[in-house]
């Protein structure tokens, strides 16, 4: 008997043609807990879905499905358990470090771990980071991790993400290297009175308006990695945001990449802007 390995396999027998052609067969890990989506017309079926899902995959332990779009200043998304233990933390591993977090409370994207090691690798020995909006704290764990940086600042709004970043931080037993502050960035930068070398801004909708912030506390040829949404093609749109803030604050810059680092939906992507403040 052949192994079945793929979802659309396994629930072969158990919704029809219609329903199979509507199944989304996506979905994003986060520790034992996968996190699915189900259309509208499938809603009927989600348990049905769960559990096929957690029998393919013996090292998951929960199933839920996203029950809202990602809201609010704490970019928080409501999700439903649909089998499995009931519970909606975890912890994860990624790029040599543990994270543990609540799936509905912390916003953490999985598949950013690409792109947090792509950061960390640019890092060099005995560069200040500032990480904005740094959530449970994956960026500043990943580059103090597996980086020569001298500190790690990281500034969050989230209560909740912030209590998990101070957890995380113990858990990696990286306390020597991290600094993390809660509230708005806003507001929290310019109270620590200083310059960084680099500053990573991981909220890539509506990132620009803090493009001022960033460039206040950049040091003289510092980095920013200015994240970004855009439709394929609308590229450049992202490079005039950066144009338009940095002409504002009176700075020149030299754009050094433009890095496409995950696809949010059809013909639209989560971009990098790496630039330079001279």
């Amino acid at each position: 008997m052949e192994k079945i390995t793929n979802l659309r396999e396994a629930l072969s027998k158990k919704l029809t043609k219609k329903e199979l052609s509507l199944l989304v067969t996506s979905y994003d890990v986060v520790g034992d807990i996968a996190v699915i989506e189900i259309p509208t017309e499938l809603e009927k079926k989600e348990k049905v879905i769960a559990n096929a899902l957690l029998d393919l995959h013996k090292n998951l332990k929960v199933v839920v499905k996203r029950a809202g779009i990602h809201k609010g200043v704490y970019r928080r998304q409501k999700m439903k358990i649909l089998t499995g233990e009931r519970r909606k933390t975890t912890e994860c591993k990624e790029n040599n470090i543990r994270i543990r977090l609540d799936v509905e409370k912390v916003y953490y994207s999985v598949r950013s771990g690409t792109e947090r090691k792509r950061i960390a690798e640019q890092v060099k020995p005995g560069e200040s980071v500032l990480i904005m909006f740094s959530g449970a704290a994956p960026y500043p764990l990943v580059i103090a991790k597996n980086s020569k940086a001298k500190e790690v600042y990281g500034v969050e709004i989230n209560p909740i993400a912030h209590k998990y970043a101070l957890e995380n931080v113990k858990l990696n037993k990286l306390e020597n290297k991290i600094k993390l502050f809660q509230g708005d960035v806003r507001l929290v930068v310019p109270e620590l009175n200083k310059k960084f070398d680099r500053i990573a801004m991981p909220l890539p909708k509506g990132g620009e308006d803090f493009l001022d912030v960033a460039l206040k506390a950049i040091k003289r040829n510092g980095i920013i990695h200015f994240y970004d949404f855009e439709q394929e093609g609308e590229f450049k749109l992202a490079k005039q945001k950066v144009k338009k803030a940095c002409s504002i604050s009176k700075k020149k810059y030299r754009i050094l990449n433009v890095v496409k680092c995950g696809q949010v939906g059809p013909r639209e992507y989560r971009l990098c802007v790496d630039f330079k403040v001279h």
